[in-house]
């Protein structure tokens, strides 16, 4: 994958943090050394004018921060929160090491045991403190265990009680909203589905869940499913990743998967918490425009490395 309004458990909302449902029309930080403005200045010194024009719609957005490994995460976390609190702006943060990740596909890895994961998110916890901070946790880890990714019933209770830990973590930090992740529109239905595993990892805790990260549903469609998945679980909020579904999903036939780098993408709304939807708390670009899912189409790289030219692609695509 590297491809609310109302509180947990049936109680009214309160003055406390127990639900972090997140103040409103929050911005978000903008990483001035970012991928994408790294590649911007590269083509301006090239004379490739009109790409770096077309890089610099990328760069200027809010992306999200993806810690999927082990390698200095306080000091990573510590940075970033320290960056955008220097800004005045919220953090936001993908977490993205659960075992088993992905399925052992193009993103696979995470924790080698529940007890370094728990650990890790410890370390992730302390490192954000009192910054504001979005956390997205564990994209598509709840989904694929609906599937056949987990060997037995007993390993998707373990993912579920991880969760669950990760989530009531985080969400007892001050000022950090954490949304969990629940797939998107094409992929869990009917949405009923969802519920249980949701609960089971703690979605009542959290401030809401997440809808297409990584992925090209579009904005509409995603919008619908999680008003109907909100309604099944008291009216929880949700965020939406827009980052490449401007031109929505991809209906070729190549050989490779659908999600996978998939050919003429565009970017999607640009990131706002002022969505208009009474359920949507923010649009977001959770998945960064421009890195690979992987290493599924001629001249892909591996999953994460920024791609310059599909992300030009993305951007050229656009209409905005």
């Amino acid at each position: 994958m590297i491809a609310g309004c109302a509180s947990g458990g049936g109680s009214s909302q309160t003055a406390t943090h127990a639900a972090n449902a997140p103040p409103p029309g929050p911005s978000f930080f903008v990483d001035p050394t970012n991928a994408a403005a790294k590649q911007e200045a590269l083509y301006r010194q090239t004379g490739r004018t009109q790409d770096a024009d077309a890089m610099a719609r990328l760069a200027g957005q809010p992306t999200a921060t993806w810690i999927f490994d082990d390698t200095d995460v306080p000091g990573r976390v510590s940075a970033l929160t320290l960056a955008a609190s220097r800004t005045g702006k919220t953090a936001l943060l993908v977490a993205y090491w659960i075992p088993g990740r992905d399925c052992g596909q193009f993103s696979s890895g995470g924790a080698p045991s529940d007890a370094a994961y728990k650990a890790w998110i410890e370390q992730i916890a302390g490192a954000i403190g009192t910054s504001r901070t979005w956390v997205i946790l564990e994209p598509d880890a709840i989904p694929q265990s609906l599937g056949n990714c987990l060997p037995n019933g007993k390993a998707v209770k373990a993912r579920y009680q991880l969760l669950d830990f990760a989530v009531t973590r985080l969400s007892a930090l001050p000022n950090t909203s954490v949304y969990l992740d629940a797939g998107h529109a094409d992929w869990i239905n009917p949405v009923d589905k969802l519920v249980k595993p949701l609960r089971a990892s703690g979605i009542d805790k959290a401030a809401g869940f997440s809808l297409n990260v990584s992925n090209f549903v579009s904005t509409d469609s995603n919008v619908q499913y999680g008003n109907q998945l909100s309604q099944q679980l008291g009216g929880k909020h949700f965020v939406v990743d827009t980052s490449r579904n401007g031109n929505g999903p991809y209906t070729g036939s190549d050989g490779a998967p659908t999600w996978c780098n998939p050919p003429g993408r565009a970017l999607g709304h640009a990131p706002t918490s002022n969505t208009g939807q009474a359920l949507v708390d923010a649009y977001l670009w959770i998945k960064v425009p421009g890195e690979s899912d992987g290493n599924c189409r001629p001249g892909a790289p591996p999953a994460g490395v920024f791609w310059p030219e599909y992300a030009l692609g993305l951007a050229k695509g656009s209409s905005g």
